[in-house]
């Protein structure tokens, strides 16, 4: 199977890197050129100057890019895949956008032509690595299933969530729970710290007891130690707070824990860590708080 992958940030370029290994004939493309090079440096994928050059030939495209204007300029714009992609290519937007841009450059697409399914991911770049991401997919079946053995390669969960776009929805309403429950994390520590606990106790209960998370695991440590090495940019977890928002409100659902952690990702990234990792949440918290932990 022909593979074009468009996107290689954080998580895109450990998803291609699998596909790689997973013996796909892969193309590359990246804003940044001198990123697409190192990538074809170390695997080897081939690099197209355009996206539609990459789509040319593909069976299937993936696109891993940070927003909703960017998966739209990428699949339709000038140079995009629909100018390059034949009639009946499928693209697998792995990107986080929100269901209706993804029914609307769907619709565009589907005009065109081509196939369209939204497979957003989430296990951060540790699970990017190793190719144990959980993918949750929106689309027909019989378009899921062509993309399965594509999305197998670069992740271990993979599950149909429903039709196009409520593959963005679940991932919307799963980040929002992850962000708040980071955000909840960080302000325990800083009360335990204020109570003059041992954090590495207070730690060590939390994940052997009933608040156990994925977010204890992987960002107690990161927060003590403040340690912000991306593996999720704040500002891509602000964005996927804000959309999950904008969508709860639309199906008339409040979410008033998720908007108290939006304004704390605000703080965070007004203090100038939109770039780190989003567990710099806790800097505008101890602010408030008046400690470092």
């Amino acid at each position: 199977m022909r593979v074009a992958f468009l996107g290689l940030g954080i998580m895109g370029s450990r998803m291609a890197a699998n596909l790689d290994r997973s013996d796909f004939e892969l193309t590359v493309w990246n804003r940044t050129t001198a990123k697409a090079q190192a990538f074809c440096g170390g695997h080897r994928a081939q690099r197209a100057p355009t996206p539609a050059q990459a789509a040319e030939g593909a069976d299937v495209v993936v696109t891993m890019v940070v927003d909703g204007p960017q998966v739209e300029h990428v699949l339709l714009g000038t140079d995009g895949v629909a100018s390059g992609a034949h009639e009946g290519v499928l693209c697998v937007d792995c990107s986080t956008i929100g269901a209706a841009a993804t029914q609307r450059i769907a619709a565009a697409l589907h005009r065109r032509g081509i196939r369209m399914v939204d497979a957003p991911v989430t296990g951060s770049a540790p699970r990017a690595q190793d190719g144990t991401l959980t993918i949750m997919v929106g689309g027909t079946t019989a378009d899921v299933e062509r993309a399965r053995p594509v999305l197998q390669a670069m992740g271990e969960t993979i599950i149909h969530v429903g039709p196009l776009g409520h593959g963005q929805t679940v991932k919307l309403l799963n980040n929002a729970v992850a962000a708040t429950n980071a955000a909840t994390l960080a302000q325990a520590l800083i009360a335990g710290a204020r109570a003059g606990l041992d954090l590495e106790a207070l730690v060590a209960v939390m994940r052997s007891g009933s608040a156990a998370s994925t977010m204890v695991e992987l960002k107690a440590e990161p927060m003590r130690k403040h340690d912000y090495s991306t593996l999720f940019k704040l500002d891509h977890m602000l964005k996927d707070v804000r959309l999950c928002l904008e969508e709860s409100e639309s199906a008339g659902a409040a979410f008033p824990y998720a908007a108290l952690t939006r304004e704390t990702l605000v703080a965070a990234a007004t203090m100038g860590h939109g770039e780190d990792d989003f567990a710099a949440l806790l800097e505008p918290l101890e602010r408030g708080a008046g400690i470092k932990l």
